[in-house]
């Protein structure tokens, strides 16, 4: 046999082996995209896009949803304060029944209420407050609430 005749047939079987592995590997890309219940994979692959494109829609609006409830929330009373106390010690009237309440957003912003009872008459006053601050004198007790 010549040197020819050995390169062809080589070349031959070559050939079959390539022909049988590219018709395996055509056998089970078809059971890939066939799928189970007759949908392929393409179309399960849309599907699939679809979804996630649904996802992202409602992850971006759920974002906005939370960003507006969280400025709400920031504006809403997040802490209240109360000290009782008697403005008048030592003269026999009062008892410990006046008050100070503190009512205060995230922002500090609020407003203090206080009330001074005596036997005879109640006063009751606000005092708003920015910024933990007020523009009005505040009492020692009003001072102590919003600490």
């Amino acid at each position: 046999m010549n040197l020819l005749s050995l390169a062809l047939i080589l070349l031959g079987a070559a050939l079959v082996v390539l022909v049988l592995w590219m018709f395996t590997l055509q056998r089970r890309i078809g059971k890939l995209l066939a799928g189970k219940s007759g949908m392929n994979l393409e179309d399960t692959i849309n599907k699939h896009s679809a979804s996630i494109d649904e996802l992202f829609r409602a992850k971006s609006g759920l974002k906005m949803e939370i960003g507006a409830l969280d400025e709400r929330i920031k504006k809403k009373i997040q802490g209240a304060k109360t000290i009782r106390f008697n403005p008048f010690q030592g003269t026999g009237s009062g008892g410990n029944q006046s008050f100070a309440t503190a009512l205060l957003d995230e922002k500090g912003d609020g407003v203090v209420l206080s009330s001074l009872y005596s036997r005879e008459k109640l006063s009751i006053f606000a005092k708003p407050i920015k910024n933990r601050t007020s523009e009005f004198e505040l009492t020692d007790e009003e001072a102590e609430v919003l600490k």
